[in-house]
């Protein structure tokens, strides 16, 4: 695999690029629509939720954390997760400013 030239593209192209790396795996995704329903943080639910094993889901989260949509908290042994609302509404943005640049065609042709 050739290397990813990223110094061509700007911050906020490679941003997005790797926010929607991790939007790319369904575990992620129902990962964060679980916490967007629960409007709290979580820890153990995830497993019985999920029905992944403890590693796998917690690799989930590392990638999760690593990019910002989520962040935890130490209580004890365990580690409590919820939608990071700052990083969510960075993400929003950026996804947004993207989709608002289509302007559909005058015809229903596009080539």
């Amino acid at each position: 695999m050739g290397v990813t030239k990223t110094d061509l593209f700007t911050q906020e192209q490679n941003e997005l690029a790797q926010v929607a790396k991790v939007f790319a795996h369904p575990a992620r995704v129902a990962i964060i629509q679980y916490l967007l329903r629960s409007k709290t943080c979580i820890n153990g639910d995830l497993v019985q939720e999920l029905g992944l094993a403890q590693a796998t889901i917690s690799q989930h989260l590392r990638e999760l954390k690593q990019v910002g949509i989520i962040q935890g908290t130490i209580e004890g042994v365990s580690v409590s997760y919820c939608i990071n609302p700052v990083r969510w509404t960075e993400i929003q943005r950026l996804f947004n400013e993207v989709f608002d640049q289509f302007l559909p065609p005058e015809s229903d042709t596009c080539c």
